[in-house]
């Protein structure tokens, strides 16, 4: 069925004529009514006539890992619109365990003569993994940006987030509830968001003047992964966790319900990422979040720059993270106790 002229006007909140004279490309209508029009054509599910749709200005790739943590659907959703709105036309590249690898799709892409690609925790931010694949591709005047890792060596533009911030926040939220036993878990220690968020855990311990000898059990990324750090540290005696993603805080938590533990009473834990559902969870999971959006917007604005022939640094954009405080974590055990004494006095 053709759209209906009358519902788009309504929509657009212009006359019937005007929304004919758009539709048939006629001379006549000022931009912002043109684009008003065309908006409500999209918005009510219509497809536009051939000659009013807007050439593509070109492929851009955009390889990620595995969308089973959701932070990576969020990242990707946020730049594949901002590439929309530049007109290019993004093409999804996920890298399933077992599945398609981050140098195959590099050659289907360049197949397609892409006009850039924006590497998503690939292996750039591996410190053991070759990086020469990324000078290969410089060297080939492609317009890449490298997000959530970091590789001195490679010049191109990175955008992460601080997470040395990342772990020195959630510690100091531990802390100044009472815990002194806090745990880290993150996934394998070649990755330098895993480095660096180590870093940041260990600075802020020594500076509350807290052990942190054996308080560290990195594991693998996931629910399966926190579940199997936290079972370890649970029997050293850790009241608090500092997870790496939240999937891995998820798996901490049944871990810690499995010891007959109550979240946040008996044991609280810190996730990062901030994905959608997490302020769902049971409990409303407490994390450190990535501001995915300002992350994303300033990816593509990088691409498009470099896409464009302008000068773009080569060097690291640092997005500052936040704690985002809800209900899996609250004063420890101790200082609980100690603090209903007191009042009972």
């Amino acid at each position: 069925m053709g759209p209906r002229l009358a519902d788009i006007a309504r929509h657009a909140e212009v006359s019937e004529a005007t929304v004919s004279r758009v539709l048939n490309n006629k001379p006549g209508v000022g931009s912002d009514t043109r684009a008003a029009v065309l908006t409500a054509l999209d918005v009510l599910g219509y497809e536009r006539p051939e000659r009013l749709r807007r050439r593509s200005a070109g492929l851009v790739g955009m390889v990620v890992p595995e969308l089973e943590n959701p932070v990576f659907p969020m990242f990707a959703q946020a730049a594949e619109g901002a590439l929309a709105r530049q007109g290019y036309t993004p093409v999804l590249c996920t890298r399933p365990p077992g599945g398609i690898v981050e140098d195959e799709y590099v050659e289907l892409l360049l197949e397609r003569n892409v006009s850039g690609i924006v590497f998503v925790s690939g292996l750039h931010a591996d410190a053991t993994a070759d990086h020469g694949r990324y000078h290969r591709l410089i060297a080939q005047k492609l317009p890449i940006v490298l997000v959530n890792g970091f590789a001195e060596e490679v010049p191109a533009a990175f955008v992460s987030c601080d997470d040395r911030e990342a772990g020195r926040l959630a510690v100091n939220h531990l802390a100044e509830l009472g815990h002194t036993r806090i745990g880290f878990t993150s996934g394998p220690e070649r990755y330098v968001p895993v480095q660096r968020k180590l870093i940041g855990y260990r600075a802020a311990m020594a500076a509350h003047g807290l052990d942190c000898t054996d308080l560290v059990e990195l594991s693998l990324f996931g629910v399966e992964g926190g579940h199997a750090a936290a079972s370890r540290l649970l029997q050293r005696g850790v009241t608090a966790m500092v997870c790496g993603s939240d999937l891995m805080a998820l798996g901490a938590v049944r871990a810690a319900r499995q010891h007959g533990l109550s979240v946040p009473g008996d044991f609280s834990v810190v996730g990062y990422d901030d994905s959608q559902l997490i302020a769902f969870t049971d409990p409303p999971l407490t994390t450190v979040r990535q501001p995915i959006q300002a992350m994303a917007m300033a990816t593509v604005r990088t691409l498009c720059d470099e896409i464009a022939g302008h000068n773009v640094s080569r060097t690291e954009y640092l997005f500052d993270p936040e704690l985002v405080v809800r209900g899996s974590t609250a004063a420890a055990p101790a200082a609980a106790a100690r603090s209903r004494a007191v009042r009972v006095s």
